[in-house]
């Protein structure tokens, strides 16, 4: 389900532009508006998770984790990336500014 107010599931919708570089049925990344390095791509499941805390600790939340992860390590590699980082933020005292789960891939190139 998608959050109504949140950036990233009005990205998601179409309702906001993104710079694209990746889709498919459960994921979506594109290019971070304040990057940080060269490549800097954030990585999103497009079901609205506020903060990685709230993925539970069940095997269907580890599958969730697992295939964003996934989804982050094939889109370095289709992007041809030989060193990247990888990083999240787990809510507001960690630094998380957007409230829907997100990894920061990172690379010089």
């Amino acid at each position: 389900m998608l959050a109504e107010d949140c950036v990233f599931c009005r990205i998601v919708r179409g309702e906001l532009p993104a710079r694209r570089v990746y889709e498919d049925e459960g994921f979506l990344a594109f290019h971070d508006i304040r990057p940080k390095m060269p490549v800097h791509l954030l990585v999103i499941p497009k079901e609205h998770i506020p903060r990685f805390s709230d993925y539970p600790d069940t095997e269907e939340g580890e599958r969730k984790l697992g295939a964003l992860y996934r989804t982050t390590n094939r889109i370095a590699r289709q992007l041809g990336l030989e060193g990247y980082r990888m990083y999240a933020h787990v809510g507001e005292k960690g630094g998380q500014e957007v409230f829907h789960v997100h990894v920061h891939l990172l690379s010089e190139g």
